[in-house]
């Protein structure tokens, strides 16, 4: 295990020169230091100490999808874990009952145990089957409305955490404010609602939304859709910032807009492969380019790393480091609800990506444990 870091620890109070030192349960016990400015931090020669990275939206990566089920699951977590993601939720598609009880039933003990060099796969990300079938972009065609019974059989096999949803279909709005008595997150995607059901699903208890912008009514002055929605009442939100989901200038927009946007990979199996074919749930998609496509040119996922996503906003959208940490950080973690995770400060769990000055992976330890980092980029 390893006990004691040095360099620049991003603190919830700023940049720290120093050392973080471990406890022997993987968790941090005191930082040490001296406080620097932001700009100190990045023209230094000391590593940069950030928060390991939190992505609530995960659908595969190295050639695997987690509709695979556990083993496949645990090559994508170690995948991640590989560009700074320590925790993240695997993500389903929109399937049969069985496929879904199927993949879930291999998850569970993933999500209880974890596993060494891998990223903690704090649950299950349900981004179908309740959505709209007039939206379902690349997920299969077996949207349907949410059922409690289907839920309450899947969550007994892996922990759900997150759940997408479209209110306008029928009996999912008036769902609502039970799956969030229930424990479970809603967020709205997949959806051909209105401004109006966007509000009234807020109001029931959602708290985010899907991927932002993709997926969704757009915003039009006269008819503001649910990008409006999302844009005049969210506190949270994902967004995917591999600049091919969103142009940079609407990253900007949902910024100025929604206090805590937070990235998402909405990876899929092509992340870190080279171009080629690979599946998606039930569907065939091809990288090609930089995009991951379903046959008609629809966008199917990405090959997004949140190391990359981190890099994209400071680079193209223009945030500050600062900023950016908690956009793949600690917004995730404070929007699920944790508060020892996502930020560096004792008693959290010792969760540090360490950064070179121009922001690429050098190091990642995972709740205490160094794990080697293999990747060129």
């Amino acid at each position: 295990m390893t006990r004691t870091l040095a360099g620049c620890i991003l603190t919830p109070d700023g940049f720290v020169q120093g050392k973080l030192h471990l406890d022997a349960h993987g968790r941090i016990g005191t930082i040490e230091g001296e406080p620097v400015s932001q700009a100190q931090a990045r023209a230094g020669q000391a590593p940069l100490l950030l928060p390991g990275f939190i992505d609530l939206h995960v659908h595969g990566g190295g050639g695997r999808d987690v509709m695979e089920g556990g083993a496949a699951a645990l090559e994508v977590a170690r995948r991640h874990a590989q560009h700074g993601t320590t925790a993240l939720l695997a993500t389903t598609m929109t399937a049969p009952f069985e496929d879904l009880e199927a993949a879930l039933a291999g998850l569970g003990d993933l999500c209880r145990d974890g596993a060494p060099g891998a990223a903690r796969v704090l649950g299950v990300h349900l981004e179908g089957p309740y959505i709209n079938p007039t939206r379902l972009g690349a997920q299969p065609g077996y949207a349907r409305p949410v059922s409690l019974d289907e839920l309450r059989r899947l969550a007994a096999l892996a922990p759900v955490r997150l759940l997408t949803l479209a209110p306008e279909v029928q009996g999912n709005l008036d769902a609502i404010e039970a799956l969030c008595a229930a424990g479970y997150r809603v967020q709205v995607g997949h959806t051909s609602g209105s401004y109006d059901d966007g509000v009234q699903a807020l109001a029931r208890g959602a708290r985010g939304f899907t991927h932002l912008f993709n997926a969704m009514t757009p915003l039009h002055h006269r008819a503001p859709g649910m990008v409006g929605a999302a844009l005049a009442h969210a506190q949270y939100a994902e967004i995917i910032p591999d600049l091919l989901h969103v142009h940079p200038g609407a990253i900007r927009v949902a910024l100025r807009s929604i206090p805590c946007l937070y990235c998402v990979t909405d990876s899929t199996a092509a992340t870190g492969m080279p171009d080629g074919e690979y599946r998606l749930g039930r569907q065939p998609v091809t990288k090609c380019l930089g995009g991951v496509r379903l046959a008609d040119g629809t966008l199917a996922g990405s090959t997004l790393t949140m190391d990359r996503a981190l890099r994209n906003l400071v680079d193209v959208v223009g945030l500050d480091l600062r900023d950016a940490s908690r956009r793949v950080a600690t917004h995730a973690a404070d929007f699920l609800g944790l508060t020892d995770r996502g930020r560096l400060q004792p008693g959290a769990w010792a969760d540090v990506v360490v950064l070179d000055a121009a922001l690429r992976v050098r190091q990642v330890i995972l709740q205490g444990e160094a794990i080697h980092v293999a990747h060129a980029d």
